[in-house]
C-alpha cells in the first residue's frame, strides 16, 4: 500500500466515521416530522411544481423579459444529472458487495428520508440566492453567510465544494466511465479520459445555459432507456423478484450468519452509497436550486425532493434488482475474503455486477449497454459537478470588480478536464475512498447548518401550501 493510499484510507475513515451516519438519519427524520412528511404528503404537488401549474417560461424571466435563471425543470434536469451518475451503476454494485442484499435496503432508508432533508436544502438555496450577470446563483454557502452570519464558514464550504465536487468526485465519475469502456471494448481508460474531456470542454465553453441545454435533452433520454432495459432484465427473471425482495429486508437486519457478520459494513455502504448517489444533504442539490427563477422557494424545494426519488427509488433500485435478480454478484468481507462467490468470474470487477446482469438476458449487449449508460450517466454528472464548482468560485468572488473571477474559471475549466484524463486512468479503490472524502467534508458541514436554518424552510412551506395554486 503506498502512502497516498495510507493517507486517504486514514482520512475517510474520520470523515466517515459512524457518526454522520447517524447525523444523516436523524436529520432526515427530524425533516420529516417537522414538514408532516412532505416526501410523502405533497407528492401530487411535486409533480405540479415540476411539470405543470405556472407558465415556466414566465418563471424564468425577470422584469425585463431576460433570463435570470433555469426554470424549475431545467434546473431538476441538472440536479437530476448530478445525482444520476456511476453511483447508480457500480455505486450499488459495490453497496453489494462489500455490504450484501442488505445495503439496498438502507439506500431506500436514506433516499427516504434523505427526500425531507432535499427539500430544505433546495428552499433555504432559493431564499438566499444571488444574482449573477449569469444568472441566479448559490447554495449552502450563500445561506450559510446570509442565515447564520459566518462568512468565514461559507468560504470553507465554497472550497470544500471546489476541491470536493470539482477535484475528487469528477475522478469518480471518470473512473466509473473508463472501466466499463474499457471492460466492453478494449478501449485504453486514458484514452476514454481525454475523449470525454473534449467533449465536457465544449459543453462547459457555453457556461450555464448550454449546461441546461444538453441536460435537459440527454438527462430524461438516458434515464428513461435505463429503467426500460432494467425492466426487461427483472421481466425475465421475475420468479426471483419476492425472494430478492426478502433477503433485502432480512439482509438489512443480519437474520442470517453471512449478513450478520458484515452488518456494520452493511449499513454503513447502503448509506455511504445512498449518499453518494442522491446526494440529499451534500449541498450539490441546493446548488442547482439556486440557480431556478421560480415564484416561491418552496416550489423548487419540492422539485429536488421529487428528484431523490427518481435518483435512488427507481435507478438504483433497478440496477439492484438486476444484479440480485441475475445472481451476477459476489459479495466480500472486510478483510477482503470472498463469502458469497455467485459470479467468480467477474470477481471484484463491480461494472461487471450490472453488465453480467443486462448480458443475462440480452446476450452479448449487456457489457455495451451498460458503458453506453454508464457514459451518457457519468458524463452529466460531471457537468452539474463543474456547475457546483463554477459557482463556489462565483461566490468567493461575488462583489469584486476585478477580472480575476473570471480568469479562475477559465483556470478551473483547464483543471477540470486535466482531473477527468487523471481520474480514468487511476486505480478504482483508490478513486473510490477520493470521492467518499469529498462527499463526507461537504456533507458535515452543510447537514449542521440545516438543522439551524431548518424553520426557515418550514416557514416557507406553510405559505406555499396556504397560497392557491
Amino acid at each position: 500500500m503506498t502512502f497516498l493510499q495510507r493517507a486517504v484510507e486514514a482520512v475517510n475513515s474520520v470523515v466517515w466515521s459512524p457518526v454522520l451516519v447517524v447525523l444523516l438519519i436523524a436529520a432526515g427524520l427530524y425533516f420529516s416530522l417537522r414538514t408532516r412528511f412532505v416526501q410523502v404528503r405533497r407528492f401530487r404537488l411535486m409533480l405540479r411544481s415540476l411539470f405543470g401549474g405556472r407558465d415556466e417560461r414566465k418563471d424564468a424571466k425577470g422584469s425585463d423579459g431576460k433570463r435570470s435563471g433555469m426554470s424549475s425543470f431545467e434546473a431538476f434536469c441538472v440536479a437530476i444529472s448530478g445525482r444520476v451518475g456511476t453511483g447508480n451503476i457500480v455505486g450499488v454494485a459495490t453497496a453489494i458487495a462489500l455490504g450484501g442484499p442488505g445495503a439496498v435496503f438502507w439506500m431506500w432508508i436514506i433516499a427516504f428520508f434523505g427526500a425531507s432533508t432535499a427539500f430544505v436544502e433546495a428552499t433555504l438555496a432559493q431564499i438566499y440566492k444571488f444574482r449573477h450577470e449569469s444568472g441566479y446563483r448559490g447554495g449552502p454557502f450563500n445561506y450559510i453567510e446570509k442565515g447564520l452570519g459566518q462568512r468565514w464558514l461559507a468560504v470553507i464550504f465554497a472550497i470544500f465544494t471546489i476541491v470536493g465536487y470539482g477535484i475528487l468526485l469528477v475522478t469518480v465519475q471518470a473512473n466509473g466511465m473508463s472501466t466499463a469502456i474499457s471492460n466492453s471494448f478494449g478501449v485504453q481508460p486514458l484514452y476514454v479520459g481525454i475523449g470525454t474531456a473534449v467533449l465536457l470542454g465544449l459543453v462547459i465553453i457555453g457556461g450555464v445555459r448550454s449546461i441546461a441545454r444538453v441536460a435537459t435533452v440527454v438527462t430524461p433520454f438516458m434515464t428513461v432507456g435505463y429503467v426500460l432495459v432494467a425492466l426487461i432484465v427483472i421481466g425475465c427473471h421475475i420468479e426471483s423478484v419476492p425472494e430478492v425482495l426478502a433477503s433485502i429486508v432480512t439482509n438489512a437486519f443480519g437474520i442470517n450468519p453471512i449478513a450478520g457478520g458484515i452488518l456494520g459494513s452493511t449499513i454503513m455502504m447502503g448509506v455511504k452509497r445512498g449518499i453518494f448517489s442522491n446526494e440529499a444533504g451534500q449541498g450539490g442539490g441546493a446548488i442547482v436550486a439556486a440557480g431556478a427563477d421560480v415564484p416561491h422557494p418552496a416550489k423548487q424545494g419540492l422539485a429536488q425532493t421529487f428528484s431523490v426519488y427518481i435518483d435512488t427509488l427507481l435507478v438504483c433500485t433497478m440496477t439492484a434488482l438486476m444484479i440480485l435478480c441475475s445472481g451476477t454478484y459476489n459479495i466480500f468481507g472486510p478483510d477482503g475474503s470472498v463469502l458469497v462467490s455467485n459470479a467468480p468470474e467477474i470477481g471484484a470487477n463491480y461494472v461487471g455486477f450490472t453488465q453480467g446482469a443486462v448480458d443475462s438476458v440480452l446476450h452479448g449487449w449487456g457489457g455495451a449497454f451498460v458503458s453506453v449508460a454508464l457514459c451518457f450517466f457519468a458524463f452529466s454528472t460531471v457537468m452539474a459537478y463543474y456547475f457546483y464548482a463554477e459557482t463556489s468560485i462565483m461566490y468567493l468572488f461575488r462583489g469584486r470588480k476585478s477580472g480575476a473571477e473570471k480568469w479562475t474559471v477559465r483556470a478551473y475549466k483547464v483543471a477540470i478536464l486535466a482531473v477527468v484524463i487523471f481520474g480514468a486512468a487511476k486505480e478504482a479503490d483508490l478513486v473510490w475512498q477520493m470521492g467518499d472524502i469529498g462527499v463526507g467534508l461537504t456533507t458535515w458541514v452543510n447537514v449542521i447548518v440545516l438543522l439551524i436554518l431548518c424553520p426557515k424552510a418550514f416557514e416557507a412551506l406553510r405559505d406555499y401550501e396556504s397560497t392557491p395554486l
